[in-house]
């Protein structure tokens, strides 16, 4: 399904293109030789010939397409697309949750057994969602992630940019869908339930991930230092960000059990909320997002974001 979501977005972007592309043919001559025109919203492209006979290519920022552009105070795009890598600040407390499992009757503590049970991102709480024995304590590498392989991937439905100040100050804001793909190193599983479970398990995966996919909206304040010529302007944009969580799911592969794929909301957070910004220069542009609230609704404190490389929508 998300492979023909992905190919029906790509062909409904070139469809785009290519008929921005012949409504704008011949719109414009070459002084110097005749020359095949395209033109693709401000962008014109140019195909002559040099001395050779050799075909050549020149481009140029149509700066009337931009001005024109500019007599509207809202500028709106569709299919914003983001392309990146996940990670997280980990910040739970594991010395604690090593002693409140050591303690733990429930884990062979003996006399001094607790068995609390905490549902904050306190020790007790952190030994709750991932209970370990006392001669095996928890942590942090069990989390680890595979970043090349954690994979993030938004699609912004509708990006929205809202005059301020003469263009070059501007309320930036969207709404869409951000994917987050978890790829962990290590062999842990999910076991939903409540409470989620986080266990060490006894297979050797090849692929061990968790999924979250959020409703997002952000908002920022934009700054572009050349209206009127995108193709040669600095972009720089700061906000927030807060997002709910749809759906949540994992995926295991392995030899002894092959694929298993489990859906749950393993005790993630439903509110995200966090910081977003993007930099960037002409067309090329450089996302991130940091979450201020964590993964996982008590235990795992820990705080994702991403960071990538950021399509223009049309």
């Amino acid at each position: 399904m998300k492979h023909k979501v992905l190919l029906f977005l790509l062909l409904l972007m070139v469809w785009s293109g290519l008929t921005n592309a012949q409504k704008a043919v011949d719109t414009y001559k070459d002084p110097a030789a005749t020359a095949d025109t395209i033109q693709i919203k401000g962008l014109i492209i140019i195909k002559s010939k040099n001395e050779k006979g050799r075909s050549s290519y020149k481009m140029y920022n149509d700066t009337a397409y931009a001005r024109n552009k500019l007599k509207k105070n809202l500028q709106t795009k569709f299919f914003v697309i983001d392309l990146g890598f996940n990670n997280y600040i980990d910040r739970s407390d594991y010395t604690g949750a090593a002693y409140v499992n050591y303690f733990d009757g429930a884990s062979g503590g003996g006399q001094f057994a607790t068995n609390a049970k905490s549902y904050s991102y306190s020790a007790v709480g952190l030994a709750t969602i991932a209970p370990r024995s006392a001669s095996e304590p928890l942590t942090p590498s069990e989390f680890k992630l595979i970043t090349g392989k954690s994979i993030n991937f938004n699609i912004w439905l509708i990006e929205q940019r809202l005059n301020i100040t003469k263009h070059k100050l501007n309320l930036l804001y969207a709404l869409g869908l951000e994917m987050n793909n978890y790829r962990y190193a290590r062999n842990i599983t999910y076991q939903p339930g409540y409470p989620t479970t986080i266990v060490r398990d006894t297979v050797e995966f090849s692929k061990n991930k968790l999924f979250a996919e959020y409703m997002s909206v952000p908002v920022m304040l934009n700054f572009n230092s050349n209206p009127a010529r995108p193709g040669r302007a600095f972009q720089a944009s700061f906000g927030v960000i807060g997002g709910y969580l749809l759906k949540a799911r994992t995926k295991q592969v392995s030899e002894e059990r092959g694929k298993v794929r489990k859906t749950d909301d393993f005790n993630l957070n439903k509110w995200r909320f966090g910081l977003a910004s993007e930099l960037g220069y002409g067309p090329v542009k450089l996302y991130a997002n940091f979450a201020l609230t964590a993964l996982h609704d008590y235990g795992l404190q820990q705080y994702p974001f991403s960071i990538g490389l950021r399509l223009n929508g049309f």
